[in-house]
């Protein structure tokens, strides 16, 4: 059995479309592991009557808060996209509090042998600086034509959003700068799986 302070926190990140769920379900099935996704996280964080719900509702107005007493996310869309500076102030506030409920679950996932890996997976955790908090930051990468021919499949979008979400989220050169390890997703997902197993050969293989 594996020691605790051998617990590897990763980082995964990529630009849409590239396959980072799949990659994910795949580490969850056959690697000790705990993995949490920032937008869930964020999620949580914004329930009613958490410390980030009441500041968010303070900054935004009671309006923001729907008829289940929760915070309307179209509502909160619509304020933060109609004022850049809000956005800023919104994620002034619940980007700290994402970070503060990972590093709580990273803290009890180090008290506990059977947690070998504990991922962090974001497509903006570069830009969220999680760079230096991780031991490792995985990248994964395919090829923007592949991306964009998944996404018009599973997800219906335009050409035109495509290539609008592509051009907001940083570039393959800026990716690859910030990572320790990359995948290459753009082919079969058996060859991104061959991958994984080579990079955590040291770590228990679980059927």
């Amino acid at each position: 059995m594996r020691q605790s302070k051998e617990l590897l926190f990763i980082g995964i990140t990529g630009g849409i479309g590239a396959g980072k769920s799949e990659i994910l379900q795949y580490i969850r099935k056959h690697y000790k592991c705990e993995i949490y996704l920032a937008d869930e996280v964020a999620h949580l964080v914004k329930k009613a009557h958490t410390p980030c719900f009441l500041r968010l509702v303070e900054l935004l107005g009671n309006d923001v808060v729907g008829a289940d007493g929760e915070i309307d996310k179209t509502v909160m869309a619509t304020k933060i996209f109609a004022d850049e500076q809000v956005l800023e102030k919104v994620n002034e506030i619940v980007h700290p509090a994402v970070r503060e409920y990972l590093m709580d679950k990273l803290e009890a996932a180090q008290g506990n042998p059977d947690i070998e890996l504990f991922f962090v997976e974001a497509a903006l955790l570069i830009e969220a600086g999680y760079g230096p908090l991780v031991d490792e930051m995985w990248y994964i990468y395919a090829d923007e034509q592949v991306r964009a021919e998944r996404l018009r499949r599973s997800r219906g979008y335009s050409d035109e959003k495509i290539a609008q979400i592509m051009k907001s989220q940083l570039s393959e050169d800026e990716f690859r700068k910030e990572a320790d390890f990359v995948i290459d997703n753009s082919g079969a997902l058996m060859e991104s799986y061959q991958q994984i197993d080579k990079k955590l050969e040291a770590f228990t293989w679980q059927e």
